[in-house]
């Protein structure tokens, strides 16, 4: 447990808050490599292995329905992340390494196991 004693709704944004990034990231690794259409390039194939790196593939772009996903997170995650970083209780505590002390215990507190996102509202 923590030494500090945060209020019950600074760790609720900060527990939603790591629940957004992680329902991000999930979203991101499922999202083509652009956001408009662009074609792929080939590879460069290494002169002494013949290994072939750093091509893509074409990208078909993001559907409608992803660039609506993708904005609604992302204001989500702007939303919280003001909200944890503007709450009355920072004013509370001395400046310097007891802030930084403590709003780094408020992330390890509430921190969600990887795969645990899919309870997440992407509804703002």
């Amino acid at each position: 447990m923590s030494e500090y004693d945060f209020p019950d709704d600074l760790t609720k944004a900060q527990t939603e808050l790591h629940r957004a990034h992680a329902e991000y990231r999930a979203l991101c690794q499922t999202l083509p490599w652009s956001v408009e259409p662009m074609p792929g390039w080939p590879g460069q194939k290494h002169p002494y292995t013949d290994e072939a790196t750093a091509g893509r593939p074409d990208s078909p772009g993001y559907t409608p329905e992803q660039v609506t996903t993708e904005a609604q997170l992302w204001a989500r995650i702007r939303e919280l992340s003001v909200e944890v970083s503007t709450h009355p209780h920072w004013a509370t505590l001395d400046r310097g390494p007891a802030l930084v002390d403590a709003r780094m215990a408020l992330k390890s507190q509430t921190a969600v196991p990887d795969g645990a996102a899919g309870d997440a509202s992407v509804a703002a």
